[in-house]
């Protein structure tokens, strides 16, 4: 089964308590985090102990995406805040290599997010030593962005490299994505789908979270997130 990974970034920031009672209450397994320094990316948003807060208030995988330059230099503080997982990103720092290293020596995953532009043939160096690769799938740049088409076929390149070099990383798909899109990236070879207005800006995001969970469920394929 791929995962829905519900996005606080577009949740009330008032009440994170209640959005996480949302994503439980609808069966979903990840929160997703982005945290962006207003430098990388031009919107500010949560820091660490936001993270730290999240941490002691769920039990449910916490998935943090660093949208900042020289995530190198964070990276270690958002491990010990909480984080599960943590994707930093390709063309933020010329230190990739020691950055993953050092997020799997703290005992999280290790990931790499890719902006719209950036081929996924950029990290042929550093496949085997990432747990997760995040593929992004509307600007960053841009609020609530639209989902980009083109995503599709960087989502296959990245699943037949996987599948030619006998990795096992997990692949994560952000931006713009609501239940339409949701099918055609599971079978691209996606496993973790982050979804954020398409659930919390409508009138009932449980029964919306729900309906993509079970969703994602019905495709029968062995998660590479939930393994240990």
């Amino acid at each position: 089964m791929a995962l829905i990974a519900p996005s606080l970034l577009a949740a009330d920031f008032a009440r994170l308590g209640a959005a996480l009672e949302v994503i439980k209450a609808a069966g979903a397994a990840m929160v997703h985090v982005d945290v962006m320094d207003g430098h990388f990316v031009p919107d500010l948003t949560v820091g660490q102990p936001v993270i730290q807060s999240l941490r002691k208030a769920t039990e449910l995988l916490l998935d943090v995406h660093l949208l900042v330059e020289r995530p190198e230099r964070y990276a270690e503080e958002f491990v010990a805040a909480g984080a599960d997982q943590l994707a930093v990103h390709a063309e933020a720092t010329p230190n990739l290599h020691r950055v993953l290293e050092n997020i799997r020596a703290r005992g999280a995953k290790a990931g790499v997010a890719l902006n719209p532009a950036t081929p996924v043939e950029t990290l042929a160096d550093v496949l085997e030593e990432i747990d997760f690769l995040s593929i992004l799938s509307a600007d960053p740049a841009i609020p609530e962005g639209p989902f980009l088409p083109r995503s599709v076929s960087k989502i296959r390149a990245a699943d037949r490299m996987r599948h030619e070099q006998r990795l096992d990383f997990a692949i994560e798909v952000e931006g713009g994505i609501g239940p339409q899109q949701v099918e055609e990236l599971i079978v691209a070879g996606a496993d973790i789908l982050v979804a954020g207005s398409a659930i919390f800006s409508t009138e009932d995001p449980t029964t919306r979270l729900q309906e993509m969970v079970r969703q994602a469920s019905s495709f029968r394929r062995t998660s590479r997130v939930l393994r240990t």
